[in-house]
């Protein structure tokens, strides 16, 4: 089974390795990260790279894509090789996934017209545009399309589909192994629960970043 994490420039590190961590670990998985080149791409802060083994054209039926978000997904929004190859290995993957906003670049390709999906909570705004249907839930499956929310989710979708594939005792021991019980020290992990100036400030430090307004 053939997990192919996609990297591109200023992409967020959690987005690809919270999906590594958990479905890399599912039996006979093989995990590639594939990239337009192979070689190092550097994340959203420029401070570390991931390596893509393989290019584009030597990954061709994955059974399951991950597509991570981060503000280089704003350079992945228009037609060409990058959503040509997506749209090709879709046609063969079992499940198609995206963390964050990655969803973006799904719907960009035209995978997501009519399903229900969810992104980043500052840029589900934008899914409508591209002929999703926004929700705000944490992970959602619409067939076989799996979306997560912001960053963090990406772990929680992960396992969710790992219990899909492989059923729940493979899930929760993914879950033990890699010691996954959140205990945050603070209750801001949504707008909904962040107090106001923090959703605020949040929102203004990230206007240009995840929505590409100035």
């Amino acid at each position: 089974m053939q997990l192919a994490i996609l990297l591109y420039d200023r992409f967020t590190t959690l987005d690809a390795v919270g999906p590594y961590e958990t479905l890399s670990r599912l039996p006979g998985a093989e995990a590639v990260f594939v990239g337009e080149r192979t070689g190092p791409y550097r994340n959203d802060l420029g401070s570390l790279g991931l390596a893509a083994d393989a290019t584009l054209d030597e990954v061709t039926a994955p059974d399951i894509l991950v597509v991570p978000g981060g503000p280089g997904q704003l350079a992945h929004m228009t037609d060409g090789p990058l959503h040509e190859w997506i749209r090709a290995v879709d046609a063969h993957t079992t499940w198609t996934t995206s963390v964050c906003t990655g969803s973006l670049i799904l719907a960009a390709a035209g995978l997501l017209t009519g399903r229900r999906a969810t992104s980043h909570w500052l840029a589900l705004d934008q899914l409508p545009a591209l002929g999703a249907e926004p929700t705000g839930e944490r992970v959602v499956f619409d067939g076989k399309y799996v979306t997560a929310a912001g960053v963090s989710s990406g772990i929680d979708m992960g396992l969710t589909l790992a219990g899909r594939i492989a059923g729940d005792t493979v899930a929760q021991t993914i879950q033990l192994g890699i010691e996954y019980d959140p205990q945050p020290p603070y209750d801001a992990g949504s707008p909904e629960k962040a107090p106001a100036e923090v959703t605020a400030a949040l929102r203004e430090q990230s206007r240009s970043v995840l929505t590409g307004q100035e």
